[in-house]
């Protein structure tokens, strides 16, 4: 491992660097897998930006996701968030054999089955959304008007939140998601109450009165009378919103501003449709939705392609740098919607990988067909360097705060 710090705060980054951090990752992937950081919140961390490094850190049971263990070792091993540890009682905070036994509970309820068959509804809301900006006839924002709605009435449906409660929950979610550092604000406390009032309201509501929904799955799911705790129950549920809508708003989103910036990948993309797979493939891995890994913890010194995470500390895995990682993709900073993309890390890898990916897949996928269907045209209506993305102080998710475009409607349609 490097000496070298990379920063005076890994992620303390001027805007220029916020909006574009892939010349960072690169400079640090040339240099090295592992190095030592500072994180904003003052905690010193290693940081794995190698593929192989990450691929090995993502998949480490060294590196405990157990945030609840981990802050009873060590109180100031995080800085904690909101709503709390209360609904930190998920799989993407737990070790085997809790994650194993989590996991199992929640694939039971969500399936394949289950996702696949809301792909006719799902391209009924994209339309609806479509027809929305159509009629506009203006300057309209793609993240406002469809990145960021798409993929909340998605996992709304599929959880069952009730109609009337949807528009309230997503405008709590957003504020609760925004960036803010020290003391939460006013604001954001009351949308974290906000948010779990109705969590609680919608689990209590299931239990009384099953539907053929998400939730009511979860909250009867059980196998050799092993059933989910309320606190897994209400921290499953908060999990499955924010893993089902934010990443793939950032997908959705940057995912345009990539073949906007590549007019010759776009214009290849819409003149073979069938290349759109690969596509949504390739976007992941080169456009970092979610560019680091969430919360890991090393329990003992681990060895990582050469160098070290040193015990006791968090270890951030850097999924943006991992996939622009030269070793294992070639000319990894160019777009090719026609990459072998195997093996890319946007997912995950490994035990944690992600559960919702197939979700994701098919919003990215129907996302991308409609919208290129629909418009002929795409086109900024800003300068390109007045994009910009946030992040917050977590770094798991890098997502555009507004997408300002002009909208040509394809005259054959």
């Amino acid at each position: 491992m490097t000496s070298e710090h990379t920063t005076d705060r890994w992620g303390d980054w001027p805007e220029e660097v916020r909006d574009d951090p892939f010349p960072t990752f690169s400079r640090l992937v040339r240099n090295g897998s592992v190095y030592p950081v500072t994180l904003t919140d003052g905690h010193d961390a290693t940081l794995v930006v190698g593929h192989d490094a990450a691929r090995q850190a993502l998949n480490e049971e060294r590196l405990t996701k157990d945030m609840v263990a981990a802050l009873e070792e060590d109180p100031d091993a995080v800085a904690q968030g909101l709503p709390g540890p209360d609904f930190a009682h998920h799989m993407m905070n737990a070790d085997p054999p809790d994650h194993t036994r989590l996991r199992r509970l929640v694939s039971k309820s969500f399936t394949p089955r289950r996702v696949n068959v809301l792909e006719p509804w799902i391209t009924e809301v994209t339309d609806g959304l479509l027809d929305d900006l159509e009629r506009r006839n203006d300057v309209v924002d793609l993240v406002d008007g469809f990145a960021k709605p798409l993929p909340f009435f998605v996992i709304s449906e599929l959880l069952g939140v009730p109609t009337g409660e949807r528009h309230d929950l997503h405008e709590a979610f957003g504020t609760l998601l925004s960036p803010w550092s020290g003391d939460p604000p006013a604001e954001v406390v009351a949308a974290s109450d906000a948010v779990v009032s109705c969590i609680e309201r919608m689990v209590d509501t299931k239990a009384a009165q099953p539907e053929d929904d998400l939730v009511t799955d979860l909250v009867r799911t059980s196998e050799g009378g092993d059933r989910l705790t309320r606190k897994e129950l209400l921290s499953t549920i908060f999990q499955l919103v924010v893993a089902g809508h934010d990443t793939t708003t950032s997908l959705i989103g940057n995912g345009v501003v990539a073949l906007l910036d590549h007019p010759r990948e776009l214009e290849r993309l819409r003149r073979d449709p069938a290349l759109l797979p690969a596509a949504v493939e390739e976007l992941l891995r080169f456009t970092a939705p979610v560019p680091h890994g969430t919360f890991r913890y090393a329990t003992a010194d681990v060895e990582l392609d050469g160098g070290t995470a040193p015990a006791g500390r968090q270890v951030l895995v850097c999924l943006g740098a991992a996939n622009r990682d030269p070793g294992h993709f070639p000319d990894p900073n160019q777009l090719d919607l026609g990459r072998d993309t195997k093996g890319h890390l946007a997912f995950g890898h490994g035990m944690h990988f992600c559960l919702g990916a197939p979700l994701a897949r098919l919003e990215a996928r129907v996302a991308f067909a409609r919208l290129l269907d629909r418009f002929a045209e795409i086109d900024l209506a800003v300068p390109r360097d007045e994009l910009h993305w946030d992040h917050g102080d977590g770094l798991v998710l890098r997502g555009l705060s507004s997408l300002p475009v002009h909208l040509t409607v394809d005259a054959d349609r």
